[in-house]
């Protein structure tokens, strides 16, 4: 790929998904697209077709450092430095989760519960990072307001420039905190995705997420479950008597998360699956609660 100066788009290609497939990479020729068509300030489908096309020398010299970042398994979206959550569009930092579709299960858990997209909300995410949960959900219901808080203020900046890549700056703040350290008020609906690998895991995890995520946001302490056990005991004093609060999970630790909820007085109203089909979150709420959420109506 050195010698790449005037090489056309099927030629780097081509070099860039050989490259890939001996790094192990999976989906190689699919990712070499990616990069190439974003080193030459392209799109996707713009390339599609066009393997004769020549590459300008800066841009083959860009898409060669790409491919020898990814082939070192940095992950596409940290070379690009933004990532597509819920059709939205997220700049990355080095304090923030790269946000995966997995995730996604929490917006539609908050979808089916609260129908009414005209709802009044007020919207709690802890744990923010990229702001790519509370984001999402604000665009989907205009008239909710919503707080992001994260223990990194690099993840809070980030955040707050994603409201402002995204349109949605009016309704969204976002502030450095401990969990709800210095709030007051109860909230609609409270999101999380918070840290949840045990620590001895970490290591053992893909290069993609073990050396590129930041641990802050991925040690869930020796069993996974540490930052449940802190969630369990704010969540009854933040949430309305109507409210529900949906928190991701590791993919075995859904019995055990729902158990240190309910002992913090929270009622389970529905698991939520990933696109694998793992239980991926839970919707907790008040115990007793009326089984509806906000002014707009929505059942749980």
């Amino acid at each position: 790929m050195s010698e790449a100066s005037d090489a056309a788009v099927g030629g780097l290609l081509a070099a860039g998904q050989q490259r890939l497939d001996r790094a192990g990479i999976e989906n190689a020729r699919r990712e070499s697209r990616l990069l190439l068509a974003a080193a030459m300030g392209r799109s996707w489908g713009d390339l599609v077709g066009q393997e004769k096309q020549p590459v300008p020398g800066d841009a083959a010299a860009r898409f060669e450092g790409f491919v020898l970042r990814r082939a070192a398994r940095e992950p596409v979206s940290r070379i690009l430095g933004h990532r597509e959550f819920w059709s939205l569009d997220f700049a990355l930092s080095a304090a923030t989760l790269d946000p995966r579709a997995d995730s996604e299960a929490l917006i539609e858990a908050v979808l089916e519960a609260v129908p009414s997209r005209d709802a009044p909300l007020a919207i709690l995410d802890l744990g923010c990072g990229s702001g790519c949960l509370l984001l999402a959900l604000l665009s989907e219901y205009p008239q909710a307001q919503g707080l992001g808080v994260d223990l990194a203020p690099l993840a809070v900046a980030t955040a707050g420039a994603n409201a402002v890549r995204n349109g949605l700056e009016q309704r969204a703040r976002f502030q450095v905190g401990n969990w709800d350290s210095g709030l007051a008020g109860r909230f609609d609906i409270i999101v999380s995705n918070p840290p949840y690998i045990p620590t001895s895991r970490i290591a053992t995890l893909e290069p993609e997420v073990a050396q590129h995520d930041p641990r802050l946001a991925l040690d869930g302490g020796c069993d996974g479950l540490d930052a449940h056990r802190q969630l369990a005991q704010l969540l009854p004093r933040r949430l309305a008597e109507d409210g529900i609060a949906v928190i991701e999970h590791g993919d075995e630790q859904g019995p055990a998360a729902q158990s240190i909820y309910e002992a913090a007085g929270l009622v389970l109203r529905k698991w939520r699956a990933d696109l694998g089909g793992h239980r991926r979150c839970l919707v907790m709420a008040p115990a007793g609660d009326k089984k509806t959420v906000g002014k707009g109506g929505g059942t749980v």
